[in-house]
């Protein structure tokens, strides 16, 4: 079977603003909730969900993270083309 991976981000312009909103994630905001005040990738709107994707169709910094992360631990800041992703990987088959 073919890896496959679903995870969620937010993506800001900055690193401290990814630090604040991990630090507010880990002191108990929603993920969801935080991806939809702050992120600015379309996900926004589904709470930062990417669904489900195999490797090389994500940025290879993300696509990184994503195969290697333990599940359910938000993780980042991650840099890339487009700004600083806090992602979390919600499931992965392997």
């Amino acid at each position: 079977m073919a890896k496959k991976a679903t995870a969620r981000h937010i993506l800001v312009a900055s690193e401290a603003k990814c630090l604040e909103l991990k630090a507010a994630i880990e002191a108990g905001a929603d993920f969801a909730q935080v991806a939809k005040e702050n992120s600015t990738c379309p996900s926004s709107r589904q709470g930062g969900d990417l669904g489900s994707f195999g490797p090389g169709q994500m940025v290879k910094e993300f696509d990184t993270v994503v195969f290697s992360a333990p599940i359910n631990v938000v993780q980042g800041p991650v840099k890339t083309q487009f700004g600083y992703h806090l992602l979390e990987v919600t499931s992965r088959q392997d």
